[in-house]
């Protein structure tokens, strides 16, 4: 049974080693240098007594990063790689290019050609390559991971799932189920609300976000693709259409829309219709189904603002738990004698 979890699990991992490419020195995420503290922000050393943090002071691997009630702070690595911390927020400087963060709400930036780096958050762990996402690691064990830019490839290590996340899309693990759902689309211009984006400098990959917010705007502009669908089944307008008619317009679309092109137009729709975003996410996971993943991958392979060695597998199942067959014969139960088949006794 060992053998045939490794066997199948090992190639897992090794994907997403390979999502990993050679870049800079893995010294390079061992220190960071504090560029910015808002409040209550504290250095953990190893073995050591906690201290306030300073702006400029480099921490180094083997130190821990704490923030206390509504505060923030931010880390800048050798390679640029920015880290935002929120509040009640601890986080492990680890060896290599791996971050590990135990608690609260982070924002990762990584810079492209600069080797990626994996996010450890409990259970789950994520690997990007010139991206930036924003995450919540929360004491029930829910962890929340959202892609601003760029492409992510997360794995849940216990069970082999792994999926990929895209630029405008967020996955939640649930401790309850112990699963990755899948990935669903976000309003851009909404998570740029959050402190760890709009109380800090802008992020290096602000224009990268804002070609992802236009993206989802454009969907429901006057006369896009989308308006004139939903006219078409009898609608004066996205905002006036029924139910019925808008769903008659987005089907009718989706079927013919370039899969790298579909996630933006699901996107857009949920935002000119939140009343509707489980039919719309129902409707646009149902044609995935139907036409497989094949073209999505040479799709998902030339997507801007990422850099990526290898695909992440396209999908979100976890392994079956194995099944050991007796190796005993079977044997009728005490309470169900076996049956009396000879006649005329």
């Amino acid at each position: 049974m060992e053998r045939r979890c490794i066997l199948f699990i090992a190639p897992l991992a090794l994907a997403l080693a390979n999502w990993l490419p050679n870049g800079l020195s893995a010294a390079d995420l061992e220190e960071a240098k504090v560029t910015q503290v808002v409040q209550e922000v504290k250095v953990v050393p190893s073995g050591a007594a906690a201290r306030p943090a300073a702006v400029n002071e480099t921490v180094r691997q083997g130190n821990a990063v704490q923030t206390g009630t509504q505060s923030r702070t931010e880390l800048t690595f050798r390679d640029q790689t920015i880290t935002r911390l929120g509040e009640k927020t601890i986080y492990n400087i680890g060896g290599g290019r791996t971050i590990d963060m135990g608690s609260g709400q982070f924002l990762l930036y990584v810079p492209k050609n600069k080797g990626g780096a994996k996010v450890k958050m409990g259970p789950v762990t994520a690997a990007i390559t010139g991206t930036t996402v924003l995450g919540n690691v929360l004491p029930s064990g829910i962890v929340e991971f959202t892609v601003l830019e760029g492409t992510a490839c997360i794995h849940l290590d216990s069970v082999g799932q792994t999926l990929q996340v895209l630029g405008g899309q967020m996955v939640v693990y649930d401790p309850v189920l112990r699963r990755l759902e899948d990935p669903v689309e976000v309003d851009l211009q909404q998570e740029l609300s959050s402190p760890l984006v709009r109380d800090f400098r802008q992020l290096p990959s602000a224009p990268l976000i804002n070609e992802e917010i236009q993206s989802q705007h454009q969907v429901v502009a006057p006369n896009s693709d989308l308006d004139r669908a939903v006219r078409a089944a009898g609608a004066a307008s996205i905002e006036t259409a029924t139910p019925d008619q808008f769903m008659q317009g987005f089907n009718s679309l989706i079927v013919r829309y370039p899969p790298s092109q579909r996630r933006t137009l699901v996107a857009g729709a949920i935002r000119a219709r939140p009343d509707l975003a489980d039919r719309i996410t129902a409707a646009a996971g149902q044609v995935r189904r139907v036409q497989g993943y094949g073209k999505d991958a040479k799709d998902y392979k030339e997507y801007k603002g990422k850099e990526i060695a290898e695909p992440c597998p396209p999908w979100n199942q976890p392994v079956q738990p194995f099944i050991i067959s007796p190796l005993t014969p079977q044997v009728n139960s005490p309470e169900q004698p076996p049956t009396n088949n000879h006649h005329g006794d």
